[in-house]
């Protein structure tokens, strides 16, 4: 036990000492944040200890952390800390069969913040409780990583409008149901942001010396040595993990040669990146997507990805957000081995994560016309702590790439290797047949990786006129909205938007595929969603009706999920029991195959013999069994004998 973790008790009233509105009787008292800060400032105090305790500074950056977050609280709006009591009233809010979820690039679908604002109309229309905007902050000019190269966490890409623009959305936002959603680029910043210019130039201000915000190495020594067991992200960019400075040095870059990885070894950058966590919380930011946490800790011969250090500083954080806005929560993404992606989600980390592995195994089912590993998924590693949910989406801005363990494939009698490149060559149109129109992301002829970029529509058929394209695009989002948690559609989707080839005529996008798969906002497609004999109508009909269907069922709420075994290849099968195992329940059935099935009336035997088709409001005799047809989906409402 380091000097650090053993005086909690000495800490505490020290950092009250410090803190006015945490000592009773003072004319600043604040009941509410002294109460939160004798609940949650143990724990943070615990992590700190253990990530820093080796460190002589550690305390007074302890003790700064708890100065911010008594400042922010302080700062804090009134309607934002009327919305904390709610949620700390409500901690699984985010878990009801109504949540909805958007994403899109605010420039690309709206023009800007303002244009946002004048959509929320149709996102009401739609059905909407969460709306996440792509990265929407200052960034270097031309190619930034999609926004990902972030220059200042306080600023708003000016041609998108300005941080009170952001403020005045959220607001709105809330007033109408939607939470706002943001990334927050945990991992890196550019390498034009304030701090990374001040750590080139070697500056100390206030004692804190910049320099040490980053990973800088005077030679190829240690870059060498770390080099050895880390994995290459971007190859195309740039060889391993670092790049070279014009002075000569060596700094880490995990992705671009444009963003520079933060050293959390340095309790000062945890320090920093609180305060820009507080400042987007004051904003009326409610859920921050955090971007590339499995990368956060560097460590000596191992892989740097997933280490504890990791878990330890999300917990810290949410410890610091729980004294001064509680109502913020992290969704994790962390597009790594099934086991790991688990291992980021609790009440103490990330309150809800993507869901990579059901959304690429959704994709590897409809290749295959084979359910069984999505089936195997579901009944093995669909399970969550209590009070998280998974984010379940189709495809987002990102690449797909094949996240399936090799021991489960293993199982049954796929090897992992082989089939990743098969479902490569069939997403890019290699495999005669295919309906697919993707494009090959980060293609890697030495190692053979390989990441697909698509719009839903494109993988899915429509593109390619494949007779079975629409059916497909349903199919697919009707796992994602009833598998449990918080369904997420990447907004275009649902009018089925089709790839942008335009991309390659611009310069800053040509060299990265997946901009095929960020396209504009399709006006014609959504002049067209109410008419059901264009491809647009009748996806955005479909979706629609499940939408509305899922939003009236309770038992689709929450993430409790049984398997249901049919004993056919082609069909996903499960159930929804709800909050309790008695009550009714909702088993889907989904044929990925390209022929019609019958599932036998023995399959049903456990159920009463009459359940209601909720897609198509009719009642089933389950006696006669259940026809799927061709890419068909049903979901019933079923009571257990």
């Amino acid at each position: 036990m380091t000097a650090l973790s053993r005086s909690v008790l000495v800490d505490a009233d020290t950092a009250r000492e410090r803190i006015a509105a945490l000592r009773p009787g003072d004319a600043g008292y604040d009941p509410v944040l002294a109460a939160r800060f004798a609940e949650h400032f143990p724990t943070l105090h615990r992590l700190f200890g253990e990530v820093y305790g080796t460190r002589a500074d550690a305390l007074e950056a302890l003790l700064a952390v708890v100065d911010l977050a008594a400042t922010s609280w302080r700062e804090r709006p009134e309607d934002l800390r009327a919305l904390d009591a709610r949620r700390e009233g409500d901690p699984f809010w985010f878990g009801s069969n109504g949540m909805l979820g958007g994403v899109c690039y605010v420039d690309r679908y709206a023009g800007n913040l303002d244009g946002v604002r004048r959509q929320i109309p149709y996102f009401r229309e739609l059905g909407l409780t969460y709306l996440h905007l792509m990265p929407l902050f200052a960034s270097p000019e031309g190619n930034s990583d999609g926004g990902y190269a972030v220059s200042s966490y306080r600023d708003v890409n000016p041609a998108l409008g300005s941080m009170r623009d952001l403020a005045a959305l959220a607001r709105e936002l809330r007033d109408n149901g939607i939470c706002l959603v943001v990334d927050f680029i945990f991992n890196h910043t550019s390498n034009e942001h304030e701090w990374a210019r001040r750590a080139v130039a070697g500056e100390v201000v206030d004692g804190v010396a910049y320099e040490d915000f980053y990973l800088i190495f005077p030679d190829r020594t240690m870059p060498d040595a770390y080099e050895r067991t880390t994995r290459e992200i971007f190859p195309d960019d740039h060889p391993g993990s670092f790049v070279q400075l014009a002075d000569g040095r060596w700094i880490w870059a995990t992705f671009y040669h444009f963003q520079w990885d933060l050293n959390y070894a340095n309790p000062w950058v945890f320090r920093a990146m609180a305060g820009e966590m507080l400042f987007l919380a004051n904003q009326g930011v409610e859920l921050l997507r955090m971007d590339a946490v499995a990368f956060i800790w560097k460590q000596l011969g191992t892989t740097c990805e997933s280490l504890p250090q990791a878990h330890l500083l999300l917990q810290a954080f949410n410890a610091v957000l729980r004294i001064a806005a509680p109502a913020l929560l992290f969704k994790s993404e962390a597009i790594v081995h099934p086991d790991e992606v688990v291992s980021y989600v609790s009440p103490q980390e990330c309150q809800v994560s993507y869901n990579p592995l059901q959304m690429a195994l959704t994709w590897e089912a409809l290749a295959t016309r084979d359910a069984r590993l999505l089936n195997q998924a579901l009944e093995r590693r669909h399970a969550l702590p209590e009070g998280t949910a998974w984010v379940n989406y189709v495809r987002s801005h990102d690449d797909i790439g094949w996240t399936f363990a090799d021991e489960d494939a293993a199982e049954l009698g796929i090897e992992g290797y082989p089939h990743r490149r098969f479902l490569n060559d069939f997403y890019v149109g290699r495999v005669p047949g295919s309906f697919s129109r993707g494009a090959p992301f980060q293609d890697n002829p030495r190692t053979g990786d390989c990441r697909i970029a698509g719009t839903t529509a494109s993988l899915a058929g429509v593109e390619a006129g494949d007779a079975g394209g629409v059916d497909r695009v349903v199919l697919a989002h009707a796992i994602a909205l009833s598998t449990g948690g918080i369904p997420l559609l990447y907004l275009g989707d649902e009018v089925a938007q089709l790839n942008d080839y335009g991309y390659r005529d611009r310069p800053d996008e040509a060299g990265d595929s997946r901009w095929v798969h960020r396209p504009f906002r399709p006006a014609e497609a959504y002049a067209n969603r109410e008419n059901v004999t264009t491809a647009s109508g009748q996806v955005y009909s479909r979706l629609r009706e499940l939408i509305e269907v899922r939003r009236r069922t309770p038992e689709l709420g929450g993430g409790r999920l049984l398997p249901f075994h049919t004993g056919l290849r082609a069909v996903v099968a499960f159930q929804r029991p709800g909050w309790t195992d008695d009550c009714p329940r909702v088993i889907v059935l989904a044929n990925v195959g390209d022929d019609a099935v019958h599932v036998d009336a023995m399959t049903f035997s456990g159920v009463e013999h009459v359940a209601r088709e909720l897609i198509g409001s009719t009642d089933v005799d389950l006696r006669r069994g259940v026809d799927l047809p061709a890419h068909g989906v049903v979901w019933l409402h079923a009571t257990p004998l």
